[in-house]
């Protein structure tokens, strides 16, 4: 492995521990919908609401802290301009 590839990986690394870092002092339902997204790439408020039963409100909370910590990244829906898209970025 060369120095080039070698320095990317422990970046990643250390972006990684970083964001594991910060999502270990958000509250349990912020953790929640971050495994969720982990594990279903792209979603829905209201999808996520069903998936984790959680209440709209919460899981809204929950997204506006990992918004707030840069770990979910967020676009507008093209089928449906009201809804937003979640996506985990780590």
């Amino acid at each position: 492995m060369s120095a080039p590839e070698l320095s990317r990986t422990t970046e990643n690394r250390l972006q990684d521990v970083d964001s594991t870092a910060a999502i270990r002092d958000l509250p349990p339902s912020a953790k929640l919908v971050a495994k969720v997204l982990e594990y279903n790439e792209t979603m829905t408020q209201s999808e996520l609401a069903d998936e984790t039963l959680l209440p709209p409100r919460t899981v809204r909370y929950a997204l506006t802290r990992l918004e707030d910590e840069n770990l979910v990244d967020s676009r507008f829906s093209f089928s449906d301009a009201r809804k937003r898209l979640y996506t985990l970025d780590l």
